[in-house]
Order: C-alpha cells, then structure tokens, then sequence
C-alpha cells in the first residue's frame, strides 16, 4: 500500500517507510530530520518538466503524461521496486502545497501498477 503526505505534516507510525520523493530538499527541514527516513529524489520529474510545469494546474493534464512517460524510462524505478517489494506500507513525501496536483500523485499511481504486474 502507497499513501501519499506533505513532508511538514506529522510523522506517524501509520505511515511505514517514509520516503521523499521531490528533486530538491525541502526548505525549513534540515537532512537530519526524521520526517523523511529515505531521499529517492532520482524519482523526481526531471529539473526540465518540474521548471515546466512550475504547480501550473492548467498544465496538470500534460505534466502528467510527461511525468509518465519519463518514469516508463527512468531506471531507477525498477530499482526502487525491488528494494521495496516486501514493505507493506510506502508514505511518499513531498513538498508541494498543492495536495490535488503534485508529482506525488502520479508517481503512486504508476508504482501501484507496477507492484500489481510484479
């Protein structure tokens, strides 16, 4: 099971692994926080797509299907699901203000799929 949550909410010990998933650290959160036990920023849309699509929510549809697409080609995908295929429960962190369009969202999303082919 994949949740999803604002890196600033809480830790809880609901969340199981916690894993940040944005490119670039957090402001205010120092590396030594506990709130994100695992850095996966390699996961991150690239620095291109993410200036693209700057929390555009007219842009949403589109950076979706990029994000996709870019995570159908990204090795470091297989690699995380591998690493994490025995953990009941992922929290994907992020950033972003917005909790109806980030990144986050759809990258729960794809590795759902991709843990139900697996």
């Amino acid at each position: 099971m994949i949740n999803v949550k604002r890196v600033y909410e809480k830790p809880s010990a609901a969340d199981g692994v916690r894993i940040l998933v944005d490119r670039l650290w957090p402001r205010g959160i120092a590396k030594e926080d506990e709130r994100a036990a695992l850095w996966a920023k390699e996961l991150a849309p690239s620095t291109e797509l993410r200036k693209w699509f700057n929390h555009s929510v007219p842009l949403w549809g589109d950076f979706e299907k990029r994000y996709k697409a870019e995570l159908k080609k990204n090795a470091a995908v297989e690699g995380f699901l591998e690493e994490h295929r025995h953990d009941k429960l992922i929290t994907l962190l992020y950033g972003a203000k917005d909790m109806e369009h980030n990144h986050a969202l759809v990258l729960k999303a794809y590795l759902d799929e991709c843990f139900v082919k697996k």
